[in-house]
């Protein structure tokens, strides 16, 4: 029996002794663990990096000695990759991809090569270039009002030029690839353009540059030139185009025959100070990107005053684009027998006109056949008397004219603010008022409390009005008249009304493109 026990103990302990070992064995196995293929790279992303380079990470793989990318145009890697890198180690990832094209769809792959086994399995991921701008800046001195020089590169690869506006495409040819510049022409003066350098379809530069005002036959004039000399020696359609600079005149300019005053770069407006635009002689006058600073006025007039009683009508008065400010008195100013054939001003910021002593478009013995008012933006003006005044006497002295005055899609703040103030003071015996899409806010005055004044409910629409309540119900002043068409009283979400920035906020009013288009963008 103690034999048996003897021989059971030293069986379990060599049984013990081999399980050991195959242990041993074991472990040896799992850490010597042999594939036949390197591990796939894990975690791969691409960034866009300096608009035409693919920024690409991902994580080590142990069995890996280096690492190949390929990069295909086509979204399930079919036909020749268009860049291939190899021999990649990890010491240089991340790794950016340069030489690329623009505006492109790029998939991306990625695999581990080992040493002594298979490569990888290739791990995927997408990018898409940005737009690449390789326009350089305008040359000024190859720039006129019908024609650019556009430059990029010398050498690299284009094939059109587009401009808008006018729909323009113009093809490339191989030595202007080579010099890198194209010469556009058909293009016309004081014009906003955008122009697109594509190979392709790919947009590889984009660049906007704004034409000068077509001379022709305009007569150049510089701060150095004595302006109010040039405009008394005018001939009749002579227009002068001011460079910038500050025209100081301190004076009246006598207008005696119809004349246009442009800027000739409307970027850079030039400053006329301190003038009042005497209209004579039935004369016209077209005022346009032009900066006109009432300080220094004589007397603080009005910025244009019609001095001359007749029987035959003036030329057109055109106001634009321009920058009005700092008279005392008023802005229109027409006490004398004058019928003008039409008054257009469009598109100009006006503040600061004080309306002490006269109304701001004041027509007291004068009759205008059209005035249309749009695009505009008023401020700090217009204290303490009315905007639009028309007395009986200018149907008077032209009975056979109907005034037609369209007032449309302008910002007026902080205008008419006494109760009785109006916004339409208009007698004549025959006109027709339309207003629409006009931003009138934080007034206390009231449309109009005259019985003469005609208000037609349906050439009412679209209008707001902001902390302007009497304008449309509730003022106490005796006859008051109100718009019953159709409006709205939304805050406009002015961005600085204060400091002159009517930028709207309010979404609705943007949308439906109510207001000085100027801030709607």
């Amino acid at each position: 029996m103690n034999r048996n026990k003897l021989y059971t103990s030293i069986f379990c302990v060599l049984t013990s002794i081999s399980l050991l070992g195959c242990k041993d064995d074991v472990t040896e196995e799992i850490t010597k663990l042999q594939v036949d293929r390197a591990f796939s790279p894990t975690g791969l992303t691409a960034t866009i990096v300096d608009k035409t380079g693919v920024r690409l990470t991902w994580k080590a793989v142990n069995n890996a000695k280096t690492y190949t990318i390929e990069v295909f145009e086509t979204a399930d890697f079919s036909g020749t990759p268009t860049k291939t890198v190899d021999n990649i180690t990890f010491l240089q990832v991340p790794y950016t991809l340069t030489g690329l094209a623009g505006d492109t769809q790029y998939s991306i792959r990625v695999k581990a090569v080992g040493e002594g086994v298979t490569d990888s399995k290739y791990v995927t991921a997408t990018a898409k270039t940005d737009a690449e701008q390789i326009f350089q800046t305008v040359n000024t001195a190859k720039l006129t009002a019908t024609s650019v020089a556009l430059n990029w590169p010398a050498g690299q690869a284009a094939t059109t030029i587009t401009l808008t506006p006018g729909n323009i495409t113009r093809n490339i040819t191989a030595a202007e690839v080579a010099a890198g510049e194209a010469m556009i022409t058909g293009l016309t003066g004081e014009n906003l353009y955008t122009a697109k350098l594509l190979n392709g379809a790919k947009v590889r530069g984009t660049i906007t540059f704004t034409t000068p005002l077509d001379l022709g036959g305009a007569i150049a004039v510089t701060p150095a030139d004595n302006l109010a000399t040039l405009i008394a020696n005018a001939n009749v359609g002579d227009v002068f185009a001011l460079f910038p600079g500050s025209y100081n005149i301190n004076a009246d300019l006598l207008i005696t025959k119809t004349i246009s005053i442009k800027g000739a770069k409307p970027s850079d407006k030039p400053i006329i100070k301190g003038a009042v635009f005497r209209m004579k002689a039935n004369a016209g006058l077209s005022l346009k990107d032009l900066d006109i600073d009432g300080t220094g006025a004589l007397d603080g007039n009005q910025t244009i005053v019609y001095t001359d009683a007749s029987d035959a009508a003036y030329g057109n008065l055109s106001i634009e684009n321009s920058n009005i400010k700092n008279y005392v008195k008023g802005f229109i100013y027409v006490n004398v027998k004058a019928l003008i054939e039409s008054v257009t001003i469009k598109g100009n910021l006006i503040s600061n006109i004080e309306c002490n002593g006269g109304d701001f478009i004041d027509f007291r013995t004068g009759l205008a056949k059209t005035l249309n008012f749009s695009n505009n933006t008023v401020y700090n003006s217009v204290i303490a008397r009315d905007f639009f005044r028309m007395d009986p006497t200018g149907s008077t002295n032209f009975p056979a004219f109907t005034s037609i005055i369209n007032v449309a899609t302008n910002t007026l703040n902080g205008i008419c603010n006494g109760a009785a103030n109006r916004l339409f003071y208009v007698r004549l015996a025959k006109h027709e008022i339309y207003s629409s899409k006009n931003i009138l806010a934080n007034s206390g005055g009231i449309l109009t409390n005259q019985a003469s004044t005609i208000i037609v409910p349906a050439n009412f629409t679209a209008n707001n009005y902001f902390n302007a309540a009497t304008y449309m119900a509730g003022s106490a002043t005796s006859g008051a008249k109100y718009d019953t068409g159709t409006f709205t009283i939304l805050n406009p979400g002015f961005t600085n009304a204060a400091a002159g920035n009517f930028t709207i906020s309010q979404s609705d009013l943007r949308a439906n493109g109510v207001g000085d288009p100027r801030w709607r963008n």
